[in-house]
């Protein structure tokens, strides 16, 4: 039996909650270093490569693939009170094609061939939970690695921006009481109805924001998560409103679409969904090289992080040249857990 064989990951087929709580167990696996001078918010990391928050639904998860490659860990998004995942499917596998953002729809495949709509909803643990939890994975995780905690803001009927900013202020604050090295505000996230959803499409919004996490969490690692950016002059309204608060940008979380069955029905009650993985990866790219360009343009202190599609040490170098400075990946390991390994083994051969 081979390591793929024998290695865990998350069961697309059941709950959310069911992977919750059946977590791979910890394997020692040889994991080859990376050369060269990496650094995740001008914090030195053995690599560039680190997982986003989908996989990462506790500090289990955070150690299992801490162990497989990844330095930087992102515990998935966190909320500042208990909130139920959607219903499954929260992974189907959508039929292969490099989207650009301005599809309508996507079909579904009855297998997984790189991509998929994700249907989460950005559940969370009783912040009493996920509090202790993050303090026990930072201390058992080693010196070495980061771990960042992602957080969204939960709105309530008739609140302001400033109080969704209040919201996201406090998540963010009780991460870092808990031991987290960076935190991340996901301001992007197509499978929910509400103004957090697409917040980044919202430059003063944004701005208010991110100032009030700022003003929490003082010179801590702040990263703000973004989707698709729909131009260039999108991209440079949000630059200029957080570009001086931010450390670093994320991108791209997914690309939003409504998601068609082999019956040629609209799934999700014909809401768009969030697509992820190989489809999203050359828009990713491009959006990142068009990102880097502006920053470089306005001298912002800004990092850039790479996600979408990465499942190759190609696909890794085709982003650092884009001008990210860190990768995350979430798709492919989770659907190959030792693609951290074989990225890492490819990478210090360099290109073939």
């Amino acid at each position: 039996m081979n390591d793929l064989q024998r290695l865990g990951r998350y069961d697309r087929t059941r709950s959310y909650a069911w992977n919750y709580e059946h977590v791979p167990d910890l394997v020692e696996m040889p994991v080859r270093e990376v050369s060269g001078d990496w650094q995740f918010c001008d914090r030195p990391v053995p690599s560039p490569l680190g997982i986003s928050a989908g996989p990462l639904l506790n500090g289990k998860w955070c150690l299992y693939y801490a162990g497989l490659g990844f330095d930087v860990l992102t515990y998935k998004t966190v909320r500042s009170r208990e909130h139920v995942c959607h219903p499954l499917p929260n992974l189907q596998p959508v039929a292969n094609g490099q989207l650009t953002g301005s599809e309508s729809e996507v079909q579904t495949s009855d297998r997984m061939q790189g991509s998929w709509a994700v249907s989460f909803g950005m559940p969370s643990q009783d912040p009493q939970v996920w509090r202790r939890d993050v303090e026990q994975t930072r201390a058992r995780l080693s010196s070495e690695k980061l771990l960042s905690v992602s957080v969204v803001g939960t709105i309530q009927d008739g609140w302001s921006i400033a109080e969704l900013a209040e919201d996201y202020a406090c998540c963010a604050r009780w991460a870092i009481e808990s031991g987290a090295d960076a935190v991340e505000t996901n301001f992007s996230c197509p499978n929910v109805t509400t103004c957090d959803g697409q917040l980044y499409l919202s430059p003063e919004d944004s701005k208010q924001v991110a100032e009030r996490v700022r003003s929490t969490i003082g010179s801590v690692p702040y990263i703000l998560k973004i989707g698709h950016i729909p131009s260039r002059e999108a991209a440079m309204a949000l630059l200029e409103a957080v570009g001086h608060v931010v450390d670093a940008l994320a991108l791209t979380n997914s690309i939003a679409t409504m998601v068609r069955d082999s019956q040629q029905r609209l799934m999700y009650g014909s809401q768009k969904r969030g697509i992820c993985g190989a489809a999203i990866r050359e828009t990713s790219i491009a959006q990142i090289r068009m990102m880097r360009e502006l920053i470089t343009e306005r001298n912002l202190p800004l990092h850039l992080v790479g996600v979408g599609g990465i499942s190759s040490a190609e696909h890794l170098r085709a982003y650092l040249a884009a001008g990210a400075q860190m990768c995350h990946l979430a798709t492919a390991p989770m659907v190959n857990p030792e693609v951290g390994l074989d990225i890492r083994n490819d990478f210090q051969c360099g290109p073939r």
